[in-house]
């Protein structure tokens, strides 16, 4: 086949080196439209189980990332002058150019085209027999088509921002500091030997009150150094400032699409979905995808039943995640209702963010509930059964 990869991501990557492998005779070019090296974000995160999937699919490339990764064990949380630890899953921290970097790598050595400074137009697709559009959020291929593939996008309540510092982070830390404008929190994760990423996330009303929404690039680090000054130790936090100086504070965009294929053009990693990044899923999804969308080429000769098949199977493993990924958004956009706890508990229950049930039930009562359940497992089923129906029975309610 001759493949034409537009963006030059995670996913994008890790396509080109599976078809590579199950076939070299493949001719594949990734394009990207940006220079070598240069790419947004600090680090990723990601879990061992995405690791066992990336040794089946290239033990090489596989390796290099694990070696290049930093790990944990770890979960700390910090809540105004306590703190609590809390012994959990083993994570792993990997810098994005870093990953993009062996990726690119990998791939040339096989014989892909990786292609930088390279913009392909939206219209008409490049001349190909397969085009996977993993240009990102913003995909220009898919929106180009979007009558089409039918992308629906929900803003979040939050602002946040993607900050990096020289604080390096052994454990996945949490830190919550009352403001007189409300509560504002980050994550902090190491990904190198002198580096983390810090996101910072707060309340609207509080980013207004902080005057974080009229303060330049300098000047809402300035503030965000103070507030998190215990957490950071003297180290500086960095920012990547837009054009005109001003600060990238977001709100979360949580992309669907209708569907994922349209003739030889098939979407791919955040082109297709977007996942709330308090779950640290999305570069997982990414290759996930690029996995599921390589094997089903490789088991259905016919493209449009290869296409049809990624999208179903992608489609059905997304369902749990996109529940996780929204409820832990609404956790954080709810904060107020966890935050007088305990730290110890209030940590406990940011652990069962994902629940369907922790919504609708008081908080200290769901603690002791989740104690409980944790010893017998007849309430553990109890309350995986229990959780889905009360969410689905007051959202029912709530529709006009």
């Amino acid at each position: 086949m001759k493949i034409a990869c537009v963006g030059g991501g995670p996913a994008s990557l890790y396509f080109s080196i599976l078809m590579k492998r199950q076939d070299p005779s493949h001719d594949i070019t990734v394009h990207e439209r940006n220079p070598a090296g240069s790419t947004y974000g600090w680090g990723v995160t990601y879990w061992s189980s995405l690791l066992d999937q990336l040794r089946d699919g290239d033990p090489e490339s596989a390796r290099a990332v694990a070696e290049a990764s930093v790990r944990w064990s770890d979960g700390v949380a910090h809540v105004g002058d306590r703190t609590t630890v809390h012994h959990g899953d083993e994570g792993f921290g990997i810098g994005r150019r870093r990953l993009l970097d062996l990726l690119a790598e990998r791939a040339r050595t096989l014989g892909v085209r990786v292609e930088f400074e390279h913009e392909v137009p939206a219209d008409p697709l490049p001349d190909a027999d397969l085009v996977v559009a993993g240009d990102g959020v913003n995909s220009a291929l898919r929106d180009r088509r979007a009558q089409h593939f039918g992308p629906e996008v929900t803003h979040g309540q939050n602002r946040y921002i993607w900050l990096g510092t020289t604080k390096v982070f052994d454990s996945f830390t949490f830190a919550f500091v009352e403001t007189g404008h409300g509560w504002i929190w980050c994550y902090a994760y190491g990904f190198g030997e002198d580096a983390s990423t810090c996101v910072v996330e707060c309340a609207p009303q509080t980013w207004t009150g902080l005057g974080l929404d009229r303060a330049d690039e300098a000047e809402g680090l300035a503030v965000l150094e103070k507030l998190f000054a215990g957490l950071l130790d003297g180290h500086p936090l960095i920012g990547r400032a837009q054009a005109d100086g001003t600060a990238q504070w977001l709100t979360f965009r949580t992309l669907v699409n209708r569907t994922w294929h349209h003739g030889n053009l098939v979407l791919i990693g955040d082109a297709a979905h977007t996942t709330h990044y308090s779950i640290g899923a999305g570069t997982t999804l990414a290759l996930e995808d690029a996995i599921s969308l390589a094997r089903a080429l490789r088991e259905h000769p016919e493209l449009e039943s290869a296409l049809a098949h990624y999208e179903r199977e992608r489609r059905s493993a997304l369902l749990p995640v996109q529940s996780a990924a929204r409820l832990s958004a609404q956790w954080y956009e709810n904060l107020p209702r966890y935050i007088g706890l305990p730290p110890a508990r209030m940590f406990a229950l940011l652990g069962q963010r994902h629940s369907p049930l922790l919504p609708y039930v008081p908080p200290q009562l769901y603690y002791r509930m989740d104690r409980a359940a944790g010893r017998l497992e007849v309430l553990r089923r109890f309350k995986r059964w229990l959780g889905p129906r009360v969410a689905r029975t007051v959202q029912s309610r709530s529709r006009p």
